[in-house]
């Protein structure tokens, strides 16, 4: 009995895709080879003459337009005048500067913006006030701050000028050696209130951390208002908290002319 020969169902599909994909390789192959670029030797010759020749003419040429000055040349050139001082404005004051007197202020500064952070050696004394105090009471406390040299705190600019407070401050010191400083911080840092204040600090006392930045601790100093003379607020000191007493008694000294 004859046979027909067995055939998978599979082999056709398997045939008409490996006939596919061969197509497609074939389809691929021709586009690629027809969108490539032929380069010939016209494009190559036209690309070279498109780039710039720069030749040796053109070096010396440009050598020649941007060429450094010889000696000669910069030997003629004009030398420029010096500046005649003599011509610049003058200041409208003619009274010689006191070099002296510039130099112990700002050594007094010094002192009292470190006695003011509790950073300086020995106790200190500070006097807050305003310029919109009597005149009377103003000149009677720098006096006294003088002698006991002691430090004075405004907390700002008189009527918002700097201007205007250096007159006033210069016109209340005159030619007294004391320290005045404008400075919020030191009425925030004692929790000055109300003027004139004063503040004793006793000797050691260091600055802790607090909400204006340092302040003294309150074990370190004290603080007594109103509107007395400053020996009178250092002799309430004294009663009112004997361990001060040391403290107070030096610059009690003086203010009376006592010395140390």
């Amino acid at each position: 009995m004859a046979t027909e020969p067995f055939i998978r169902p599979l082999n056709r599909p398997s045939l008409a895709f490996t006939v596919l994909v061969l197509s497609s390789a074939v389809i691929m192959g021709t586009a690629w080879a027809q969108s490539a670029p032929v380069v010939t030797e016209a494009d190559i010759e036209r690309a070279r003459r498109e780039q710039p020749n720069i030749t040796d003419q053109d070096m010396e040429r440009a050598r020649q337009k941007y060429r450094s000055p010889s000696n000669a040349e910069l030997n003629a050139a004009p030398v420029p005048t010096q500046p005649n001082i003599d011509a610049l404005p003058q200041p409208k004051t003619t009274a010689p500067i006191d070099l002296e007197a510039l130099a112990k202020g700002y050594s007094a500064q010094s002192h009292a913006m470190a006695q003011a952070q509790g950073l300086a050696t020995g106790p200190g004394l500070f006097v807050f006030i305003s310029l919109s105090m009597p005149r009377a009471t103003l000149q009677r406390l720098v006096d006294q701050a003088a002698r006991a040299q002691a430090s004075v705190f405004i907390r700002g600019l008189a009527g918002g000028s700097l201007r205007t407070t250096v007159a006033q401050v210069q016109g209340l010191i005159s030619q007294r050696q004391v320290a005045v400083q404008i400075d919020p911080q030191a009425f925030d840092r004692f929790a000055i209130e109300r003027v004139p204040s004063f503040v004793l600090v006793r000797d050691g006392t260091r600055p802790v951390s607090c909400a204006s930045g340092t302040c003294a601790p309150p074990e370190g100093f004290l603080r007594t208002t109103g509107d007395v003379s400053l020996d009178y607020a250092l002799e309430y000191m004294q009663r009112r908290s004997p361990q001060f007493a040391k403290d107070a008694s030096g610059f009690l000294r003086r203010i009376k002319g006592q010395g140390n």
